[in-house]
């Protein structure tokens, strides 16, 4: 969504703004936008007399306010750094936020990258607060379960395969697929579950002040879930929007791993039964981007998210060329990315 004077919903907001009386000299007439993100929902900067503030518009029936302010009071009980609510108008679906800063890590690691030991120390900082997160009451949460997990992965093969590259799977390449899916989805529903933020990653985590515990700022975590457990850290080491080579992801999941047992997490004892999990979910997580990136290119016109394909695409191949019960996803990804097929040790 864009704004302007001449949008229903910004003049709307504006008015809004002017009739709060709390925080003092809050000025409409500075509002900016800062950023949209894959669903209606968009936000904007306002300054006030004590600093700035970030205003959410998520106008219904599109968006549903109450899910966010639930789950960030559940986060801020939890001491995890999230936007403290102000003020707000569930009828028109306007919030007044907190702001946690202008960088999120996305946006900050090209500079982190020259700086190794701050990129470490900010990175296992989220690691930190994700453990923190998992321990957050998440039994009243939707249920992250087989039928929602099958459900997802079926954007892969009709957005990505057959409406972003037009290929028709034949009935055997179709059963292997779904061979695929329930393997996924079997392992990832015996996982235990925990609160779930589901996109634990780079855009929605603000860089933080750094010492003493370089916590993050949290953001977009309305859609929480009661889960498995791996799945953050896949989000967060297998991000769709920065490319970690395998040692670097391999040191973070190591350190969460640590960090998760030392905290009392259900985390697997042995390393090598959490990783294969963690793998196994990451590739379910990664197979249902490439649907959602192509869906939001083709169904929505959104064609930026299509920058992102060639990364996730390397993150499937990643786990798929390690399991030979993946090797169908392997051939269906040399057919469309017609890729020379390449031989390698499989588990």
């Amino acid at each position: 969504m864009t704004s302007s004077p001449q949008d229903p919903r910004f003049a709307a907001l504006h008015r809004w703004l002017e009739q709060l009386h709390a925080p003092a000299h809050l000025n409409p007439a500075t509002l900016v936008p800062v950023s949209g993100d894959a669903s209606f929902r968009r936000y904007f900067r306002i300054q006030a007399a004590d600093g700035p503030y970030i205003v959410m518009d998520a106008p219904p029936p599109h968006e549903d306010c109450r899910p966010f302010m639930r789950i960030a009071e559940r986060l801020h009980r939890g001491g995890l750094h999230v936007p403290i609510i102000h003020a707000h108008d569930l009828a028109q679906g306007f919030l007044l936020l907190s702001d946690l800063g202008t960088l999120n890590f996305f946006d900050a690691i090209p500079q982190l990258t020259g700086n190794p030991d701050a990129l470490q120390k900010h990175y296992r900082g989220a690691l930190r607060a994700l453990v923190k997160l998992q321990q957050c009451s998440s039994a009243d949460l939707p249920v992250y379960d087989e039928a929602r997990l099958q459900e997802e992965l079926t954007v892969f093969p009709h957005w990505y395969l057959q409406v972003h590259h037009g290929l028709t799977l034949e009935a055997d390449t179709q059963a292997q697929l779904a061979e695929v899916f329930t393997l996924l989805v079997h392992q990832a529903s015996a996982q235990p579950r925990i609160l779930v933020h589901r996109d634990y990653h780079s855009p929605n985590l603000m860089l933080g002040a750094g010492e003493p515990d370089y916590s993050p700022g949290i953001i977009d975590f309305q859609d929480a879930l009661h889960g498995p457990i791996t799945y953050d850290i896949v989000s967060l080491v297998m991000d769709a929007r920065t490319t970690w080579d395998e040692p670097q992801q391999l040191d973070w999941a190591i350190r969460y791993w640590e960090y998760a047992r030392a905290a009392g997490l259900p985390v697997a004892s042995d390393f090598a039964e959490f990783h294969m999990q963690y793998e196994w979910m990451g590739l379910q997580r990664n197979l249902r981007i490439l649907g959602v990136f192509a869906r939001l290119s083709h169904r929505d016109g959104k064609h930026h998210y299509l920058e992102h394909l060639p990364r996730v695409q390397r993150y499937v191949r990643q786990v798929a060329e390690r399991y030979r019960v993946f090797h169908p996803v392997i051939r269906l990804l040399d057919r469309v990315e017609q890729t020379p097929v390449t031989h390698g040790f499989s588990f």
